[in-house]
């Protein structure tokens, strides 16, 4: 079905939505502890199922307090959320740590299993980082559609709809400007997408110190597993 154009301005502001859906968020988050727990033994520091355990943990009140929509926070709710991904993302990289150290000294035979681990430690940074720039831009995924925008935090990503009001009509409708848009879940996890392929922005732009940290840190890591995965994959052939 064709969207219809001449509604897009007339959405209702941000303050007086529903709030962005719970479900996404609670998804990827399982989609990362589920990749975590499927790491072999030897790139993990705790028992198998104590991380994944407490991340359970704090996921449930999370879930508590906005159950469908988020549109509740206290600083409680913003402590727990950003603790459970920077113990996802702590966790992740240690994991990516040993298993540099695996690819870099084990022997050829147990290379593809660590290839396969790779690639759940390529796909864990991509959940990580974009649940981590979800939570973190413009006040977090409440503040960005509960707050006016006069009192939203500054930004720390720049997009493309956030300076389209100037394009062409089919364009401009879409813009932050003309229809109130603000960032999603699949907006932060495309940025997270790009930025572990091409190793830098792409359409997207950090415009705060830590964003750029984030990034810093995201790309590095994803280049650092890309390489280490294809010299051990060329090494595994021959």
């Amino acid at each position: 079905m064709t969207r219809n154009r001449a509604s897009a301005p007339t959405h209702h502001p941000r303050h007086e939505r529903r709030g962005e859906a719970r479900l996404p968020a609670v998804a990827a988050t399982l989609a990362a502890i589920g990749l975590y727990l499927a790491l072999p033994q030897q790139l993990l520091v705790t028992p198998r199922y104590v991380l994944p355990a407490l991340e359970v943990l704090l996921l449930l009140p999370l879930i508590a307090i906005n159950p469908r929509r988020l549109t509740r926070q206290t600083r409680t709710f913003r402590a727990l959320s950003l603790s459970l991904v920077f113990l996802i993302a702590a966790s992740n990289l240690v994991a990516l740590g040993l298993l540099v150290d695996q690819l870099v000294h084990a022997k050829v035979e147990d290379g593809r299993s660590l290839l396969i681990a790779a690639l759940q430690v390529w796909l864990t940074n991509i959940i990580v980082f974009g649940l981590g720039y979800w939570e973190l831009d413009r006040g977090g995924p409440v503040s960005r559609t509960q707050l006016p925008r006069s009192e939203l935090p500054l930004a720390d990503f720049r997009f493309s709809q956030d300076e389209n009001d100037d394009a062409v009509g089919e364009v401009a409708d879409g813009a932050s400007k003309a229809s109130d848009w603000v960032p999603t879940l699949v907006d932060y996890l495309y940025v997270s997408v790009t930025n572990s392929t091409a190793f830098s922005p792409t359409d997207t732009m950090p415009l705060s110190p830590r964003a750029k940290l984030m990034m810093a840190v995201q790309s590095v890591a994803a280049l650092l597993t890309s390489l280490l995965v294809i010299a051990r994959a060329v090494s595994i052939l021959h």
